[in-house]
Formats: C-alpha cells, sequence, structure tokens
C-alpha cells in the first residue's frame, strides 16, 4: 500500500554542516520493444519539476525518521510513483539550490523499477517520461543529475 500524500515542510529534514540533505533516485528498466521482447538497453525516468518547465530525477529532503535508502524510495514514490529496489549510491555532490540560493548536499542512488503505479502523491504535479541514458542526460535541467 502507498501513501497518497506527500511529505511536506522542513522541520524534520537532516542537515550537515548546515546543509540540506537532499535524496533522490535515478529510476531505470530495461527498455522494452514493441513487441514485448526485452532489450540490453537501459532507460531512466526523469520527472517534470513541480513548474513543469524543466527535467529532473526525483529527489527531496532527508527525514529524520528514516534510512538514506527509505528517504530515495520514498521520494521515488512520491514525486514519479515508481516502486523499485534502491541500490549502492552513486555519489555524494554539494549543489546551489536556483529556488532558494543556498547549499545543498545531494545523494543519489540508482533504482531499479518493479512497478509503476497509476496513482501516487504527485500525478498531477508532475509529468514521467522515460527516455533513453543519453537524452536525460541531455533534458536533466541540474548538472550534478548528469
Amino acid at each position: 500500500m502507498v501513501c497518497l500524500v506527500s511529505r511536506t515542510g522542513r522541520q524534520s529534514q537532516r542537515y550537515n554542516k548546515g546543509r540540506r540533505q537532499v535524496v533522490g533516485c535515478i529510476p531505470y528498466r530495461l527498455k522494452i520493444s514493441s513487441d514485448g521482447t526485452i532489450s540490453d538497453e537501459f532507460e531512466v525516468l526523469v520527472i517534470s519539476s513541480q513548474k513543469g518547465h524543466a527535467l529532473m530525477f526525483p529527489k527531496g529532503g532527508w527525514e529524520l525518521d528514516e534510512s538514506v535508502e527509505e528517504a530515495a524510495s520514498r521520494e521515488s514514490i512520491e514525486e514519479a510513483g515508481v516502486v523499485g529496489n534502491v541500490e549502492k549510491q552513486l555519489g555524494k555532490w554539494d549543489f546551489l539550490s536556483k529556488s532558494r540560493g543556498t547549499v545543498y548536499e545531494g545523494l543519489m542512488f540508482p533504482l531499479l523499477v518493479k512497478e509503476e503505479l497509476e496513482l501516487w502523491p504527485e500525478q498531477h504535479l508532475r509529468r514521467r517520461i522515460w527516455m533513453k541514458v543519453d537524452e536525460a542526460r541531455e533534458a536533466c535541467r541540474d548538472w550534478w543529475m548528469n
């Protein structure tokens, strides 16, 4: 069962040396052709920003009551409506929030998608688009997601 309400507010989020910790996933799957065969080519899922102008991977604040993997999984459910296996951390980056003008610490994980939900918390705020890895690299607005 999936909760259909996104967490909001920053009072329960983690900070490291004054920097908000943001956790995200790169949801991926093996490409399925029109005849139903599975190829060895990967596709990744990108989502639109809440305002709809940019494409990105699901990400958000890491809450105090969850592990980093739980936070990554939660963000993928809330923002992209996908459930899967969170894999080994890809890295950690410091980045400047364009909307807030502050430096955040970002942690990203691959997420092997097992299920695409029909209903998810932010489905009315975001679009989700499967694309090839090189297309996503070009489409994502933030350098640290590339």
